[in-house]
């Protein structure tokens, strides 16, 4: 099927203009580009071709590029070139890296896969521009959420997650035999996995565990189903079972009405650690979705952010040594602290 040509009537002009840099404004190409579809006859000015790429244009010129399709695909390659750029200058750190697996250091704000919305510039999209063959890796299909949609590997190298707020340590696998590796250690709880986390109020225990069961809310959250009556939630329609789910404590520091605590969790649960803390009557720091009405969020607003970075994780190579890595707190978290002392 054959495109009809496009057209376009110069108006709203506050004076005369260059032919090439008002269709390099109007299709967000570079002149150069523009240049060269004049000198390809492929833009007609007034139903004949330009003297010059440079000729000048008035009000009420009529403009028609005469095969639409291609100018369309040279503006998805550049929109798809500037993607990839875009996608490979994620500030993500690489901490380290041999031939079976990456350990990155993952800033807030970056999704480690996408959604069903299709996001882009996720840690996901960054692996594959920087690792192509990571896309063979991973699980063919999850009991959950499928890690394969219509052939593509959505998860590639993916073992464990962190939230899009968080930040911190993640180990991706590079290849098959160490996906299976690390992901028998996570079902075997043999993945030491440590956390910094700022929570409201004070907290009385210096150490404690926290096992109440996690399962999905009737509003789509996920929700901790305490023991005791003390801190039962109150109006939620159960509509799974809840799964077992095990997070341990200690205080790093106390501050006034905040409360630093080293975390660890044992299972891997949708947003565990801040489902806990809010059960547990200590909502994390910045948490958006598990709050406190109650509470005085202003220093939340200011955080833009969850006060919680992966700062150790521990593993066991393909060669059976422990590999162990650490990541210092983000600044703007630094900084967070030192304006509560």
């Amino acid at each position: 099927m054959i495109s009809k040509n496009k057209k376009i009537i110069i108006k709203d002009l506050d004076s005369k203009i260059r032919l090439d840099v008002f269709l390099t404004e109007k299709l967000k190409l570079t002149r150069s580009k523009i240049q060269k579809l004049i000198e390809q006859k492929l833009i007609l000015l007034n139903k004949e071709l330009p003297k010059k790429t440079g000729t000048m244009i008035l009000n009420g010129d009529e403009i028609e590029i005469i095969k639409p399709v291609i100018v369309k695909k040279i503006i998805t390659n550049k929109i798809e070139k500037n993607l990839k750029t875009e996608i490979a200058n994620l500030p993500i750190e690489i901490v380290a890296e041999t031939s079976d697996y990456l350990v990155l250091n993952k800033p807030a704000g970056i999704l480690v896969h996408p959604t069903e919305a299709g996001e882009e510039n996720t840690l996901v999209n960054w692996l594959l521009t920087k690792y192509p063959k990571i896309k063979k890796v991973g699980d063919s299909h999850s009991p959950h959420t499928p890690s394969r949609a219509e052939g593509k590997n959505i998860r590639p190298g993916i073992v464990h997650r962190l939230d899009k707020e968080a930040s911190g340590l993640l180990v991706i696998a590079k290849t098959q035999a160490m996906f299976e590796h690390l992901k028998k250690q996570f079902q075997n709880r043999e993945i030491n996995k440590e956390y910094l986390v700022l929570v409201h109020g004070t907290v009385q225990k210096n150490y404690d565990q926290i096992d109440f069961e996690i399962d999905r809310g009737h509003d789509g959250k996920m929700v901790a189903r305490p023991k005791t009556d003390k801190f039962k939630v109150k109006n939620v329609e159960k509509i799974q079972e809840g799964k077992e789910a095990l997070t341990e404590f200690v205080i790093e520091k106390n501050y006034v009405r905040y409360t630093l605590l080293r975390v660890k969790i044992f299972t891997g649960r949708t947003n565990q650690i801040r489902v806990h803390m809010m059960a547990y009557s200590h909502p994390v720091v910045g948490d958006k979705l598990y709050f406190n009405k109650r509470l005085n969020r202003k220093r939340d607003t200011e955080l833009n952010r969850v006060f919680l970075h992966a700062v150790k994780l521990g593993f066991t190579d393909l060669n059976g040594y422990e590999q162990t890595f650490t990541s210092k707190l983000p600044k703007e978290l630094e900084s967070f602290l030192k304006d509560l002392n």
